[in-house]
């Protein structure tokens, strides 16, 4: 057993570091996108915006926040639960101002999880946002902004050899404790469940997305490695997009950006 987790390790370590799949976007449900965009970029910064990667020439409806390279985007539709339970627990944020954060959320339909907490040096703190996405408050130096995507599985060391395998991202532990992925602009942790979690779909958070320039070789390829396809590649204003199926009922969604 001690030999098959260490070839484990090692092949988390060689794969990672041999490529990495720019993480795209996080899709969040909530009734009414608008409200909940400005909810966001009131508390968390970024630039509200929308669909703009069409090449059909048509205008689309402020849905989603930016955050350098990745987009926060919003289904408009009552979410059937809150993320707690899945297989991504809560998204982070990296800020210096986290008490203020706080209680400025608490005021405007948040609510705080727990107490304030010290972690590695860095002022910790949980929230629940108005629609039932747990968000991670941390107060990191090195990475501001979008920080970190924390998944949830029963078995969180094969669920993290499993996006090393077919998302990359670097092999590194967070704070010199947790291990994970770096993909440079987000960190994906994984935590340990005590019970297997729901799938994402349809909860207030539905699911992760990376973004592929040829969607058509990297789905031969996720295909070759076992990734079940629950969506085929397929166009999708002027993109193409698929959907693939997770460790642990997690959705991901896979986008070729349109040519420009």
């Amino acid at each position: 057993m001690k030999r098959y987790f260490l070839l484990l390790i090692f092949a988390v370590i060689f794969v990672a570091k041999s490529f990495a799949a720019p993480y795209d976007h996080i899709h969040l449900t909530a009734p009414d996108a608008l409200e909940a965009v400005n909810w966001y970029v009131k508390h968390f910064g970024g630039e509200a915006g929308r669909f703009d990667r069409a090449s059909d020439g048509a205008v689309y409806p402020i849905d989603r926040v930016f955050y350098e390279d990745i987009a926060l985007i919003f289904f408009e539709r009552e979410p059937t639960g809150g993320s707690v339970g899945t297989g991504v627990d809560h998204i982070g944020f990296s800020m210096g101002n986290v008490e203020e954060v706080v209680s400025d959320i608490i005021q405007d339909g948040g609510t705080q999880l727990g107490d304030f907490i010290e972690f590695s040096g860095m002022k910790i703190a949980f929230v629940e946002d108005p629609w039932g996405t747990k968000i991670e408050l941390i107060n990191d130096a090195d990475l501001r902004g979008m920080h970190h995507l924390h998944l949830s599985s029963v078995d969180p060391e094969r669920t993290l050899a499993w996006y090393a395998e077919n998302f990359g991202g670097e092999s590194d532990s967070f704070a010199g404790v947790l291990p994970g992925l770096d993909y440079g602009n987000i960190w994906l942790l994984v935590a340990r469940a005590d019970a297997a979690p729901t799938p994402t779909q349809g909860r207030s958070l539905d699911h992760l997305g990376w973004k592929y320039e040829d969607l058509t070789s990297a789905a031969e390829t996720l295909k070759a490695s076992g990734v079940e396809f629950t969506v085929e590649p397929r166009p999708f204003r002027g993109i193409r997009i698929s959907f693939v199926e997770g460790p642990d009922g997690v959705r991901i969604e896979l986008v070729e950006p349109a040519e420009i």
